[in-house]
């Protein structure tokens, strides 16, 4: 799928690179990865948090079930407490390191461990502290992982284990040392467990049950560090899914995005090395360097944006391929990945285009005072070789041969002949052979010129030309 589109076009050194940073430091370097931590990161607090409110609606339905009395509204109480803190982690939830948001997590077990460990100052009866213990409340923190999974990175679900195990063992030791005692309850337990010491330990009100107390934080981090292996497998997951929006986005640059959803569905997208008829077309900025000399660097990058995206938008609304800038040019190319009986023809409606955003963008050039661009065009038709270039650390998909050669000499053949536009005479037969008449209707105003020796080839070409520069 769209994972494998690049893999041998874009650095193969990039997945390395990527296993080394933690997720902030890729969310500052890709912002597709950004978007998938943000969206998860948002989509997971407002489902846990959802997920809370429900929880505790429900416990408190249950709590007057079990004890219906005036002092369960201090519980009710307290479950107001988890809900406006779920509320409050909602609205300072974000990817990265946030100190409030730990701060709320703290919150949140620290109160919990406090709801659990110190008797209810308005029940009506006196009993040891270590009683509320004998309630089994310690589950009530797995309703709080479960939720913290749902929202937190692995490395947050680590410290929600840790945080827990120390409020839980450190209201232990409050308990044991500063709790409240009733020594003759313990003794009218003992008195009637005569010989049953086993079940002494388990029944005795004083007894905070050390070891029950310790077990139940071990199984607590082991089942943490289950959810939180499962969340760093989601965080891979998500990482994944990032590049593959990088790699569709890094297609789009050079294909039309009609066609990104085709190739994104091939194992191999750009197919093998192999030879095949393509349309090619260089388009350059005549003067260039004059102009650039007489601006400061960033004029001269803010007019090379403007016109790289003109030139681009021209290529992809006539299906063709933006092959690469070429500082102040681009090559383009009809015909690749697939082939088309169109692609001549619509390499011409593109260089048309081309022309005409160029008057118009030099229309609001010269209003502002700005000197004009003048374009220039070179297309011709023929085999060209497609594969991958350069070396293993970097590839890249490049078609080569005769016909660009061909192609870009024509481009820079348009200042000799001082005209806008050359096309080989291949090209138009091309042209001729796969459109009708109106097809052909292409050809309007260009004019039928004599063959021209090109640098670097023995043959010559016969060219058609159009406008005058």
């Amino acid at each position: 799928m769209a994972s494998g589109l690049l893999a041998r076009i874009i650095p193969q050194d990039m997945s390395v690179r990527a296993n080394r940073l933690n997720q902030e430091e890729l969310a500052g370097t890709n912002k597709f990865l950004l978007e998938a931590l943000t969206t998860d990161k948002r989509n997971g607090l407002r489902l846990a948090v959802r997920a809370r409110w429900v929880a505790l609606g429900i416990i408190a339905l249950l709590l007057p079930y079990l004890n219906f009395t005036w002092s369960v509204l201090y519980y009710e109480a307290l479950l107001a407490g988890f809900a406006f803190i779920g509320w409050a982690q909602l609205r300072a939830g974000r990817v990265g390191q946030s100190r409030q948001e730990l701060a709320l997590i703290f919150c949140d077990l620290a109160l919990l461990t406090f709801t659990l460990v110190v008797p209810n100052p308005f029940f009506h009866e006196t009993w040891p502290t270590a009683m509320q213990y004998k309630f089994g409340g310690f589950n009530y923190f797995f309703v709080l992982l479960a939720g913290s999974t749902m929202a937190y990175s692995w490395r947050t679900v680590f410290a929600f284990s840790t945080w827990t195990t120390g409020l839980w063992i450190g209201a232990l030791v409050l308990v044991v040392a500063f709790g409240t005692e009733i020594p003759a309850l313990t003794g009218g337990v003992t008195g009637a467990l005569v010989g049953y010491e086993r079940m002494l330990e388990f029944l005795d009100p004083n007894d905070p049950q050390v070891q029950a107390r310790v077990q139940e934080v071990v199984v607590f981090v082991i089942v943490a560090g289950i959810l939180a292996l499962n969340s760093w497998r989601t965080n891979q997951l998500i990482l994944a899914q990032s590049d593959v929006a990088r790699e569709r986005a890094n297609l789009a640059r050079h294909f039309p995005p009609t066609i990104v959803d085709q190739l994104a569905d091939r194992d191999q997208p750009l197919g093998a090395v192999r030879s095949q008829t393509v349309v090619v077309m260089f388009a350059d900025i005549v003067g260039f360097t004059r102009m650039a000399e007489q601006r400061s660097p960033d004029d001269v990058i803010a007019m090379l944006r403007e016109f790289h995206s003109h030139m681009e938008s021209a290529v992809f609304n006539h299906h063709g391929t933006l092959d690469k800038f070429l500082g102040d040019g681009i090559m383009a190319t009809f015909g690749t990945p697939d082939p088309s009986p169109e692609d001549a023809a619509n390499a011409l409606r593109c260089a048309r285009e081309m022309m005409t955003r160029i008057d118009q963008w030099n229309r609001d050039r010269t209003t502002q005072g700005e000197e004009p661009v003048r374009l220039s065009i070179g297309i011709h038709c023929g085999e060209v070789v497609l594969g991958d270039i350069g070396s293993e650390r970097r590839l890249e998909f490049a078609a080569l041969g005769d016909t660009v050669n061909v192609a870009n000499r024509l481009e820079a053949l348009t200042r000799d002949l001082a005209v806008r536009m050359i096309v080989s005479d291949g090209f138009v037969d091309a042209l001729r052979a796969a459109t009708d008449d109106q097809g052909q209707e292409l050809l309007t105003d260009f004019h039928s010129g004599t063959e021209q020796s090109l640098r670097g080839r023995d043959d010559p070409v016969k060219i058609w030309t159009y406008g005058n520069s």
